[in-house]
């Protein structure tokens, strides 16, 4: 019996089969990058996509790539492609629908989620995004991270809460599907701050959730932050607890992405228990057996 709504549950109940993501890159960079703006501080230079494809590949052959490297973890010929790396929809409409309608083009790919902004989201991306979601999967991802204000402008995020809500609205009245994801670890946060911002998302028509712990690379502005502030760096235990009691008040009808993530060992620096993986969704799965948690089940 599954205690929570997993992402690998709805896609098997959707297409009848075990569907993996194939990471790509789509050639964007990002607003809060220009005019000399490092971006939010916990990203490190290549943003967020550290497992996609080389841009100096074509979006066919990042596709090729990924499944031919993906090909021993599953018998499916079936692939969402995942625009991961920066902003993707920070470019010309023509632009979009070029690179967005290649990977749909392909063969084994089903649908593509589209990670970005929720400042990034106009007119003329919703007019693409609700014409591909009308014949294929789509799940547009939006980083959210947190939703104490505080937090909001030390990490550099460059916009309020009330632009990612009213971006879930956008998408939601399009039958567009989101993804928001939460940073749990983030300097001067407490639990509460974690539960907060959980419900927050609760309190919107969002789809999907990813869950993070914050993990701070050597190339990015949080490595010197927390090198001139020493903030209380996140220890497993307190995040798998933080992560049973979020699923704990999450709506049932969220589906969640991921529990924990996953950084690239090379450019860690702290704090270290991440990069293990396994160890942390199994321990998740143990203390939710243990206290007897079901996703919605405490409101």
């Amino acid at each position: 019996m599954e205690r929570y709504n997993s992402l690998s549950s709805y896609l098997k109940n959707r297409f009848g089969e075990k569907i993996l993501k194939v990471s790509i890159d789509g050639g964007f960079t990002c607003p809060n990058r220009l005019n000399g703006n490092r971006g939010c501080i916990f990203c490190g230079e290549d943003g967020a996509g550290e497992f996609s494809g080389s841009r100096k590949l074509s979006i066919t052959e990042q596709i090729d790539s990924q499944i031919k490297f993906l090909e021993h973890k599953s018998k499916s010929s079936k692939y969402m492609a995942y625009f991961q790396s920066f902003t993707n929809t920070f470019a010309s409409p023509e632009t979009l629908k070029s690179k967005y309608y290649e990977a749909l083009n392909h063969p084994n790919i089903l649908g593509i989620s589209v990670a970005t902004r929720p400042d990034c989201i106009d007119d003329n991306v919703l007019e693409i995004l609700e014409e591909i979601s009308k014949s294929h999967e789509l799940w547009v991802e939006l980083g959210f991270q947190s939703s104490k204000q505080s937090t909001v402008k030390l990490i550099n995020r460059g916009y309020e809460n009330h632009v990612f809500q009213r971006a879930v609205m956008s998408l939601h009245k399009k039958g567009i599907k989101t993804v928001a994801h939460i940073i749990f670890g983030l300097p001067n946060e407490s639990h509460e701050n974690w539960m907060d911002t959980v419900r927050f998302v609760n309190s919107l028509p969002v789809w999907g959730i990813k869950f993070h712990s914050l993990y701070i690379y050597k190339d990015s502005l949080i490595y010197d932050y927390y090198l001139n502030n020493r903030f209380k760096i996140l220890q497993r235990d307190e995040y798998i607890d933080g992560v049973c009691d979020a699923i704990a008040i999450l709506s049932k009808d969220i589906v969640i992405h991921r529990l924990t993530g996953d950084p690239d060992k090379k450019k860690l620096f702290l704090p270290k228990w991440p990069v293990d993986k396994i160890r942390v969704i199994g321990t998740i799965n143990k203390k939710l057996k243990e206290r007897n948690i079901f996703q919605g089940a405490k409101p």
